[in-house]
């Protein structure tokens, strides 16, 4: 009788479980076909003309995101910063949208301090990170504000749109970069910025120092004369804690004459890929 009943028991269990499981499924199925939203089809067709290089440029985090939002019309096919003028009026006759947009961005470094400029005042043997370094001992660089030269940043772009040059500085391809970030997030100093590809005037230099001892730590540091402020238009470059600060909504328009008497090159024309600054020349002091 009792091993009659232990079977019995043994049966009745899976048969709740299975019973329970069919309830479920049969409600899950009502569910799914009388709640469930249909998706517009025309995501899918936008997608499919992005670039699909889920990059982030647009402020989306990938081409999915990107083509939700401008089928819900809350974007124009324009802010793909990396699409080419063909896709972006491809999206918007599709959607029947204007195609608006916005300037292309791309990633700026603020240091011109490579090898060849900046002291060393150690020899770093660490692991090969700036965060790393960043945190032990600085790198063994003097300058406390200015580029690593470990990398991190070229590890992190995965467009392969930043490379080192022979200086130790990363020198960004602006036909590859996308504005994505990346390198914004990599940088343990803060060293890069996302511009858009018209302005021209960009400051490498992040020192807050001034004079001689700004010149003591790199040969390419601003000392904080103040000429380009003086030579630019009126208000597009001013002086804060030591530094040029570029405004292009404050003043313009920006012109390479900024550059001219800067002596140690911290401030450039950027025209194309960036590129280090001038060595300083001690005769342009006295002007």
């Amino acid at each position: 009788m009792t091993n009659d009943l232990s079977m019995t028991n043994y049966l009745i269990a899976p048969a709740i479980m299975t019973g329970l499981g069919f309830s479920f499924a049969l409600i899950l199925a009502v569910a799914y076909r009388y709640l469930k939203v249909a998706e517009d089809p025309r995501i899918e067709e936008t997608e499919a003309l992005l670039p699909g290089s889920n990059c982030g440029a647009c402020g989306e985090p990938g081409c999915r995101a990107f083509a939700e939002k401008l089928v819900a019309g809350q974007t124009s096919p324009g802010h793909c910063t990396v699409a080419s003028p063909e896709i972006v009026d491809a999206v918007a006759a599709l959607l029947d949208v204007d195609a608006g947009g916005r300037e292309r961005r791309i990633a700026r470094l603020h240091c011109a301090g490579g090898k060849a400029q900046a002291y060393q005042i150690a020899e770093y043997r660490g692991f090969e990170s700036c965060r790393a370094a960043s945190v032990v001992s600085g790198g063994g660089k003097g300058c406390a504000w200015g580029c690593l030269g470990l990398a991190d940043c070229k590890i992190a772009c995965g467009l392969d749109a930043i490379a080192m040059n022979a200086n130790g500085l990363p020198v960004v391809d602006p036909v590859k970069c996308t504005a994505c970030g990346d390198c914004v997030d990599a940088c343990p100093r803060d060293l890069f910025e996302l511009v858009p590809e018209s302005h021209h005037l960009f400051v490498q230099c992040s020192t807050p120092l001034a004079g001689d001892i700004a010149l003591s730590l790199c040969t390419a540091a601003c000392d904080a004369c103040g000429r380009c402020a003086a030579d630019a238009a009126p208000g597009l470059v001013r002086m804060e804690d030591n530094r040029p600060r570029v405004d292009y909504a404050a003043g313009g328009p920006a012109r390479p004459e900024a550059t001219f008497r800067c002596p140690t090159g911290a401030i450039q024309w950027v025209s194309g890929k960036q590129f280090q600054a001038q060595p300083r020349i001690p005769a342009r002091r006295g002007g």
